[in-house]
């Protein structure tokens, strides 16, 4: 179906900032539907997309997270009644590129501590006892006369705490602050991964609802051909219909049998796709239960709503805090010149046993100057510019691009809300023709081309329909997503509120 093949073009396009992907598409007869770029446009489709690009399923899985998700609970033995809204939460828990999310955030806390670690004071302990046997002449090279020339054995006991602390390091502060700079923009971009969760779940529930009309669309065809080559049937026992009438009757019906075939398996598939990216257990059968009818959505301004953008989309946010952190990474390059002062301690007991230990201490401070270093420093801070460039760079790209994919949706969803209305008018013309060929058929005015003719306009323009409110409602999410309310906000956004 030429819709499906449209929608499924669709949703290849999601972009996931930072090199994801995420996927949903649709496809449909005739003239296809424009492309909606609004987040949409690096995110790698589904497995049949995939083939058609050239590219494995094991491709498309490694490119893109967001397609896939970690199953938990157990199997059903009946189909489970799935909502939008149960979706979404499932998929906010088990889909793949949440999960994955989660765990930078969690590398990034580590390596956080790991800056802070070069602050933070370092004790460690150590209990040793040896046996020890000294030969004066091997050890100093002489004799001493009235002393044994071996010594021993005779035994050694130390247990001691030992304190390293840095009093004064510049570049380590500096790296840890850059570190905690890096962590906010892993819990940013964690909140990123969610509003794409949102986007990539709510996309594809969509196309379910989309294939489920498809369905629903393509019985009511194969019912009213089965009904028109009965008919022909009929008027020709009566001598009112040629055997060439019949036949074409008999094709038609057949064509809409192959048209339902493809719907249900197209579904069938779609409910697969959907059922993996939000973790359902494996083999789980379910049921869309949500209908999302037409319902405009009037937007706020177009200049509020990039504003707006800039302050809401995490994705923005994160990557304004790695810009910040590339700045303190520079600044501790540049303090690799500065001197550093550690002080170190130790306190312990000693003696040839436990018994006959003492108590000692030793105390130092140890102050650092570097001097010349060959160029490390220099070499450092200049890898450190060439870094904060690229960031501030990115961060600059990105303002442009979230500028473009609000302007996009507005467009977007001005054009599709003005598609809808079309092809709805064109539903109710294609069903006025085909009653009025019916008739025309009926009464042996015309043979009945002009009403498989007519049956076929009537498959155009319901496909046609489904599709344009399948991309009138995709570009509701997308503008959620596009001004950072993906997550808080889907579902008014559908609801036209």
């Amino acid at each position: 179906m030429w819709f499906r093949t449209w929608a499924r073009a669709i949703l290849l396009g999601i972009p996931l900032y930072g090199g994801f992907t995420l996927s949903a598409q649709y496809t449909g007869p005739a003239t296809p539907a424009p492309y909606n770029p609004i987040a949409l446009g690096e995110i790698t489709g589904t497995a049949r997309t995939a083939v058609q690009a050239g590219q494995s399923n094991s491709q498309v899985e490694s490119q893109n997270p967001y397609l896939g998700g970690v199953p938990a609970g157990s199997v059903s033995a009946m189909p489970v009644a799935l909502s939008l809204e149960d979706a979404v939460n499932r998929g906010l828990k088990r889909n793949l590129g949440d999960v994955l999310a989660t765990d930078v955030v969690t590398d990034e806390r580590g390596q956080r501590w790991q800056a802070l670690s070069e602050l933070l004071p370092n004790v460690v302990t150590e209990t040793g006892f040896g046996v020890h046997q000294i030969a004066l002449k091997a050890q100093i090279g002489l004799s001493i006369p009235g002393v044994a020339p071996i010594i021993g054995p005779f035994g050694y006991f130390d247990s001691r705490a030992y304190l390293e602390q840095s009093v004064f390091d510049w570049e380590s502060i500096e790296r840890m602050r850059s570190s905690d700079a890096q962590l906010k923009s892993a819990e940013f971009g964690f909140k990123d991964a969610r509003e794409l969760v949102v986007l990539v779940i709510v996309s594809n529930y969509l196309l379910a609802i989309a294939d489920q009309s498809e369905v629903q669309s393509a019985t009511s065809q194969r019912d009213t051909a089965k009904a028109l080559f009965q008919q022909a049937a009929d008027q020709k026992t009566v001598g009112l219909a040629s055997a060439v009438d019949v036949l074409r009757s008999q094709v038609q019906l057949e064509s809409r049998e192959q048209k339902l075939i493809s719907a249900q398996n197209d579904l069938a598939k779609q409910k697969l796709v959907l059922a993996r990216a939000i973790g359902l257990p494996l083999r789980q059968q379910f049921e869309i239960i949500t209908h999302v009818p037409y319902q405009e959505l009037t937007p706020s301004r177009l200049d509020e709503a990039i504003e707006k953008a800039y302050k809401t989309r995490p994705d923005f946010q994160s990557q304004v805090n790695r810009v910040r952190s590339a700045e303190l990474a520079r600044k501790a390059a540049s303090a690799e010149r500065y001197p550093s002062i550690d002080a170190e301690t130790d306190y312990g007991l000693s003696g040839v046993n436990a018994g006959s230990s003492h108590g000692t201490v030793d105390a130092a401070a140890t102050l650092r100057i570097p001097i010349f270093q060959g160029g490390k420093v220099h070499a450092d801070v200049l890898r450190a510019d060439a870094a904060l460039a690229a960031e501030q760079q990115r961060l600059e790209d990105l303002r442009a691009k979230i500028d473009q994919e609000v302007r996009d949706a507005y467009l977007d969803l001005e054009a599709d809300a003005q598609e809808v209305s079309v092809e709805n008018s064109a539903v109710v013309l294609a069903t006025q023709t085909l009653e009025q060929s019916r008739d025309r058929f009926s009464s042996g005015v015309t043979d009945n081309i002009e009403v498989v003719q007519a049956l076929d306009a009537l498959a155009i323009a319901n496909d046609a329909y489904i599709a344009s409110l399948y991309s009138y409602n995709l570009a509701k999410v997308s503008l959620a997503r596009a001004t950072g309310v993906a997550e808080s906000r889907y579902a008014g956004y559908l609801k036209g509120n």
